[in-house]
């Protein structure tokens, strides 16, 4: 039993340095990619080829998309929030932004989780240490930021990149409590995500998608790497950490994210890498770290009291979601009308990349 353990804990442990780096790379083939397209053309690009290759995955593993209005639903929401509009605000802001920067600011997503759990209701009696994480780590963002040496267009992307990290920190929520640990296989869902995605970006397309490209080999190859491995398989690995590690272990992805962002963008594209970013980077992974204190100890006892819910086994039968919403048929079956998922409390403190807790196989 304890060599299993031990192997499950090595893949496990792979797959989040896998992810930290696949995802840690996002930001430099971003800047190559916008070297030749536009960043709704670069945004349009994650979203199509992405949910190409995961749609393809999808239904070769025996598996099909959700069914139903509940669930394309919730999976419009959570593509909005997770991919259309941060993948546009992100391109937006590397116009301006170095992609070491980007990398680091995107780590503020736990942060803005829990002002927004404050905001909302939902994140009550925060202690003294996480209080002090949060403001730990917003003071490191503008060390990073550094807002009395920015002005222009690079102040504006480095606002856009921190709206994304923010809208993150919405979809997390949201998908935590509408999508995972429904039942739904997460290639299914990944899959699902990236269509509904796609067609939002597409709506866009006439406002700012129709502009000149001039994609050369490299611009080409980074468009590529960005949607298959950056987009693809990185979304659909980290609904896998999700469902099966839990939001804690997930939560590790963030810590090394911004590392990976700083060192790639220095060493490949030549970015400064100067003694306050790497302050700022360090300021703001201790600041998230104790806001982690108290939110690990208090997901644990939240996960040891939800009920599991097994994901489907059956290769072709993603569930319909609509059970989820579905009315009882009696009124004795009828449960106690459940808060939104805003005021549900514990949920809008856990940080990037998910949210959700350990599923039964």
């Amino acid at each position: 039993m304890s060599d299993n353990s031990g192997t499950r804990g090595l893949w496990g442990g792979l797959r989040v340095a896998v992810l930290a780096l696949l995802w840690g790379s996002t930001f430099l083939w971003t800047e190559l990619a916008l070297r030749g397209f536009s960043p709704l053309q670069v945004t349009l690009a994650r979203c199509v080829l992405g949910a190409l290759v995961l749609v393809v995955a999808c239904y070769t593993t025996g598996h099909r998309l959700p069914r139903g209005v509940a669930a394309w639903r919730h999976i419009v929401v959570a593509a909005f929030f997770c991919n259309a509009l941060p993948f546009a605000l992100f391109s937006m802001g590397q116009q301006t932004v170095d992609s070491g920067l980007a990398g680091v600011l995107n780590a503020t997503t736990p942060l803005w989780s829990i002002v927004l759990g404050l905001a909302l209701g939902s994140e009550r009696g925060l202690r003294p240490v996480r209080l002090a994480g949060l403001l730990l780590g917003f003071t490191g963002t503008i060390v990073t930021f550094a807002p009395w040496q920015t002005t222009g267009a690079t102040g504006w992307g480095a606002l856009a990149i921190l709206g994304a990290a923010a809208s993150y920190a919405v979809a997390f929520t949201y998908m935590g409590r509408t999508l995972v640990r429904r039942g739904t296989p997460t290639i299914s869902l990944s899959a699902a995500q990236l269509v509904a995605a796609s067609g939002l970006t597409a709506l866009a397309v006439p406002i700012g998608g129709l502009e000149s490209i001039d994609p050369g080999p490299t611009v080409l190859v980074a468009a590529v790497v960005l949607s298959v491995f950056c987009t693809a398989i990185t979304f659909h690995l980290t609904y896998r950490i999700i469902n099966d590690e839990g939001a804690t272990n997930a939560a590790v992805v963030g810590y090394l994210l911004p590392v990976v962002s700083v060192l790639l963008g220095a060493v490949v594209l030549g970015e400064d890498l100067s003694v306050r970013v790497v302050l700022g980077m360090a300021v703001v992974l201790v600041g998230v770290g104790m806001t982690r204190r108290q939110g690990a100890a208090a997901e644990a006892v939240a996960a040891a009291e939800e009920p599991v819910v097994e994901e489907s086994a059956t290769p072709g039968l993603a569930p319909d979601l609509r059970s989820v919403d579905a009315e009882p048929t009696t009124p004795e079956d009828r449960p106690a009308e459940a808060a939104p998922f805003w005021r549900r409390p514990g949920d809008l403190g856990r940080p990037s990349p998910g949210c959700g807790r350990r599923t039964a196989r």
